[in-house]
């Protein structure tokens, strides 16, 4: 007896003579991983963007923990009438009133609560007294607006250079045990990485994960609140301006709102899609029930089992549900077709018999493919990303699911209905897979030849392939997201965060005042600021590496440097508060006592703001924040990166190890440079075992290069395709290739299965094409026809990589079709692959 046929009885012994049982257990089952599918959760975050293990990522942490992070939001307001005029700036105090007001606000900064310097003029000595504001009675308003426009500070940050825009940052309350929480996280999962890690190191890291992640849980529901709460009062002032909201906190919360709509579309969709189609080919309601219960089964189980597991959906995973259900619906239909063929040969026999004959025929060819399609979606685990990683196990998992569920749950409630007599429909899908036979048939070389062609040009448009793309373009226009970022950049200094870290030489010594001559004759302005001698003001200066004449000369070259190239916006450091300082009076730069007592004078508002996000408390550390355009066509992240690098160390002198690039925009340089890597890993890994397999299965080398080649040629003539198209790789386009060989060689699989069954009867090749064609032909369209319009769906999605995956993976479905409809049958003749 062979494996098949003692698999088929252990089945029918286990499933079919106890269906009830089955479907009693299946329910259960369902029921269980249902009620933890309410765990079910979606993450949109920073992280979920990132490399695993990206070494700059830990860097990101410290400088956001060092000097602040990006958990603000930005309004942008853009009034009808002039921003300076007294009615305008009343409404924008109102609004600044009701931001403040919110619970989850901790502060909001705008053009009416910054200090101003100019607005009349103020010498040091008034700098300690206090500074005046643009709402104040005795500030000029005009002088103010000029102050504001010109100010190397505010410029781009809080109003833009035509003065008809301006911005508030709506700072949102941190929470400190949310805080300390991810820090302990984050130390104990370095130390398991690098170090020993004990048994109490792991009890420590589950509970610190699950409280994190419980408390992250909880913030991100109260951070949407707080989110809907500004949009709401933003509303309120459309009749005076045009306002957007930007801010990382607010692209995570619409991302999830993106997530959200996508499944649940999605869902709904696919799921109308699979009834209408079921009904339409077998014109039969007991095949789209069937199937349809199938395939919720098996995602209502992996829904749970994200829920138990608290395994967040991201934005590259949201179509996971979509996914499911149509590769399940894949399964079904090869056993739907397989039964309806079985039925029409044997018209007399009953249920048990025909169910029974049906999984006996196709179970080796769907165990195959099932394996080989989850061995493509396993390939996306060597890419190194997290959210591709995610998605391929969760993709693994799904797949597992829905195989054990097409052949117990379904067979189970199959073997309870009555066969009937079987149903003779018009077969139109037999003529549109004969037509193929037909073509083909003695016409090899030309098949060839075409194959060549298509391939060559597929190359060529590999070798055009790119990985620049915007994150500003994942969004449509028409989002709050593109429209806020878009406004940003071109109005107000631009919105990538790039941090350029410079840390003092190792071995620096400490600076003194011994190399400055001490003896300057103060004006009696800055005598009136001592309470001691000036030999005892030495403070600052005579610690920091960086705060001292003349290295404060140098820090500002870095800042001039960095604020000529072309992609950077705005830029702050500590050169923006000493050139404040110096447009009070020059002498303050060149003079390290009064330096540091000006310094220890400034209002604790004015350091925070201008001095401690730029410089480590020590002084030996430097912080420029840079703003980078993100709606630039030609940004090239990664050249600039290297070019900021190489003229640091060539132009000014540092040692490597000094300088450190940090910010979203070198996270997300990272994810885009690894995307090539990922699709050599991915592909090369899921053609080698797919050969692999293909061996074992078929038991023949020569079979085996027979049937990878229609998969090789599907992948080159897609990757090919989105190079013509000029569509950068993304998170989702990298994996577009080694899901549809993953799934387009389960066609090859069952026609050559189908083929060397047939064969055995005649050893005709071209008599055995036209019988696969007509047979196994119609299963194979059906399905492909299933996931190409199934794909199609996404391009429902709010997320353009989403759109694009769904249009080009069907794209390369239809490829892969042709090829296996038309290359494989002549390859296998070719080849004589049979003997």
């Amino acid at each position: 007896m062979s494996k098949t046929d003692r698999f088929t009885a252990l089945h029918e012994r286990l499933v079919l003579r106890h269906p009830i049982a089955v479907l009693v257990v299946s329910a259960i089952t369902v029921a269980v991983f249902g009620w933890h599918a309410q765990n079910f959760g979606l993450d949109a975050s920073a992280d979920s963007l990132t490399l695993e293990r990206d070494e700059s990522l830990s860097y990101y942490r410290m400088v956001s923990a060092r000097y602040g992070s990006d958990d603000y939001l930005v309004v942008t307001f853009a009034p009808e009438d002039d921003l300076f005029s007294e009615p305008v700036l009343q409404r924008l105090h109102d609004l600044r009133s009701e931001l403040k007001s919110l619970d989850d606000v901790d502060s909001v900064i705008s053009i009416l609560d910054v200090p101003l310097i100019k607005s009349p003029p103020v010498n040091l000595k008034q700098i300690a007294e206090g500074l005046r504001h643009l709402e104040d009675d005795d500030t000029d308003r005009e002088l103010a607006r000029r102050e504001l426009v010109g100010s190397a500070l505010y410029r781009d940050l809080l109003v833009s250079a035509d003065a008809r825009t301006t911005a508030l940052r709506v700072n949102l309350r941190q929470d400190k045990q949310y805080v300390e929480l991810r820090e302990l996280r984050n130390q104990l999962r370095e130390k398991k990485y690098f170090n020993d890690f004990t048994s109490e190191d792991a009890a420590a890291l589950a509970l610190a994960s699950l409280q994190f992640d419980e408390l992250s849980r909880s913030l991100l529901a109260r951070e949407q609140q707080t989110i809907s709460a500004v949009r709401n009062i933003l509303g309120n002032y459309q009749d005076v301006a045009t306002l957007h909201l930007g801010g990382l906190p607010m692209i995570v919360a619409d991302s999830i709102d993106f997530i959200r709509h996508d499944l649940i579309v999605f869902g709904f969709a696919v799921v109308a899609f699979l009834v209408v189609i079921l009904v339409i080919a077998f014109r039969q309601p007991r095949w789209a029930v069937l199937s349809l219960v199938n395939c919720l089964a098996t995602c209502i189980v992996m829904l749970g089992i994200l829920g138990m597991s608290d395994w967040r959906v991201t934005v590259v995973s949201s179509n996971f549900v979509s996914l499911l259900l149509i590769l399940c619906l894949a399964l079904t239909l090869h056993i739907i077709v397989r039964y309806r063929e079985t039925h029409m040969q044997n018209p007399a026999a009953d249920q048990m018999t025909l169910v029974r004959e049906s999984i006996r025929r196709i179970v080796v060819p769907c165990f195959y493919t099932a394996l080989t399609t989850m061995v493509a979606f396993g390939s996306l685990i060597v890419s190194g990303i997290r959210p591709v990683i995610d998605f391929g196990w969760m993709m693994v998992i799904g797949i597992s699911i829905g195989f054990v569920f097409s052949f117990t749950l379904f067979p189970a409630s199959l073997v309870l209905l009555q066969p009937g007599k079987p149903r003779v429909l018009r077969d139109v899908t037999a003529a549109i897979t004969g037509f193929f036979a037909r073509i083909i048939d003695g016409r090899t070389w030309q098949t060839l030849l075409i194959t060549a062609i298509l391939v060559v040009a597929g190359v060529a448009g590999i070798m055009q392939l790119t990985i620049e793309n915007r994150f500003i373009d994942y969004y449509k226009k028409s989002t709050e997201i593109y429209q806020g970022m878009a406004l940003i950049d071109q109005e107000l200094g631009g919105t990538t965060p790039l941090d350029v870290i410079i840390d003092a030489p190792p071995s620096a010594p400490e600076a003194t005042d011994a190399d400055h001559d001490l003896e300057n004759d103060f004006d009696d302005e800055f005598a009136d600021l001592f309470t001691e001698g000036p030999e005892s003001e030495a403070g600052i200066t005579a610690t920091s590496y960086w705060f001292n004449y003349p290295r404060i000369q140098e820090v500002a070259a870095i800042h001039d440097y960095l604020d000529t190239l072309p992609e950077t916006g705005k830029v702050i450091s500590i050169a923006t508060a000493t050139r404040l300082l110096g447009e009070l009076d020059e002498q303050v730069l060149k003079d390290n006592i009064l330096l540091s007592l000006v310094y220890k004078r400034l209002p604790e508002s004015v350091t925070d703001a201008l001095i401690t996000p730029y410089m480590s408390a020590d002084g030996s550390q430097l912080r420029f924040s840079v703003r980078v355009f993100e709606s630039d066509k030609t940004l090239r992240r990664n050249e600039l990166i290297n070019r900021i690098r190489n003229d640091l160390i060539e132009k000014f002198g540092f040692a490597e190890e000094q300088i450190h690039l940090s910010g979203m925009l070198v996270l997300y340089n990272n994810m885009l440079q690894s995307l090539f890597r990922s699709q050599a890993l991915t592909l090369g890994a899921v053609f080698l075992v797919i050969f692999g397999m293909f061996i074992v299965l078929f038991r023949s080398f020569r079979l085996a290069v027979t049937a990878i080649i229609p998969n090789i040629v599907s992948a080159v003539i897609v990757l090919g395709l989105i190079g013509w198209l000029a569509i950068p790789l993304d998170l989702m386009t990298i994996t577009i290739a080694a899901i549809t060989v993953g799934i387009a060689v389960d066609d090859t699989i069952h026609y050559i299965h189908r083929f060397t069954f047939e064969f055995a009867r005649d050893a005709d090749y071209w008599a055995t094409v036209h019988r696969c064609h007509r047979t196994i032909g119609r299963a194979m369209y059906y399905t492909s026809v299933t996931i190409i319009l199934g794909f199609s769906i996404l391009a429902l999605s709010q997320f353009i990589p989403t759109i694009n995956f769904g249009l080009l993976t069907g794209t390369a479905m239809l490829v892969a079709l042709l090829a296996n409809m038309t290359l494989l049958p002549v390859l296998i003749v070719t080849f004589r692959a049979c003997e």
